[in-house]
Order: structure tokens, then C-alpha cells, then sequence
């Protein structure tokens, strides 16, 4: 049996994941941000990356009720893989900028970092 803030934090990942899916399914939110720094938010992959997440999301979800989805690692680990291109884009586009914007850029990369850790931390293969 999981602690209370394992699940609490399992619960926080998969309604993060779910509302990534339809803010991306949508073309707004994080997904569309990401997939829009490297010239993809207007693409059928901002669909795709939706999908996987909301999927995601909800397989995590069913996991807190015993209820084991083998693909589950794979949609995560997808994921965690456009996270972690977006923050080497951002950090990047922050060099370039000759590093404009300090504190306001590393709370974004705190926060996308944050995701990251989550989402590997939800996959078996790295949690």
C-alpha cells in the first residue's frame, strides 16, 4: 500500500497529465507552448501528444485502483521526452537571449523541470 502522499502525488500527475491532454486536444495550454517552440503547435502531433497525455493520465489513474496498463510506461515515457526537449529549447532560446528575463526563466524551467520529475518518477522504468 502506497503513503498518502504517494497517491496524493500519483493523483496530482494524472489530473496534470489528463488536463495537458485536453488543453492539447483543445491547441492551448503547455502542449501547444511546447510543441509551438519547435514550429509544431499547428500539427496533428499537438493532437497525438494530447491523446497520449489524457490516456496517460487516465491509465495513471486506474493504477491507484490495482488496475495495471503495460503500455502505461511507454505513454509516460513519450511525455516526459517532449518535456525534456521543450527545456533544452528554453534554455536555448534563454542563452540567446543573453539570459533575459533571469528569474522569470527559472521559475518556468523550475516548474517544467518539476513535470519532468514527475513524469519520470511515474514511469517504472526510471521511478
Amino acid at each position: 500500500m502506497a503513503g498518502l502522499g504517494v497517491v496524493i502525488w500519483k493523483v496530482a500527475v494524472a489530473l496534470y497529465l489528463m488536463a495537458t491532454g485536453v488543453l492539447g486536444l483543445s491547441k492551448a495550454g503547455d502542449l501547444n507552448a511546447i510543441l509551438g517552440a519547435i514550429n509544431l503547435s499547428n500539427s496533428i502531433v499537438v493532437v497525438i501528444a494530447g491523446v497520449i497525455a489524457l490516456i496517460a493520465g487516465i491509465f495513471l489513474l486506474l493504477e491507484l485502483f490495482n488496475i495495471k496498463i503495460a503500455i502505461l510506461d511507454t505513454l509516460i515515457f513519450i511525455i516526459a521526452i517532449i518535456w525534456a526537449i521543450f527545456i533544452v529549447l528554453l534554455l536555448i532560446q534563454w542563452i540567446v537571449s543573453g539570459f533575459a528575463g533571469i528569474w522569470t526563466t527559472l521559475q518556468m524551467l523550475g516548474t517544467y523541470v518539476m513535470v519532468l520529475a514527475s513524469l519520470l518518477i511515474a514511469s517504472k522504468r526510471f521511478g
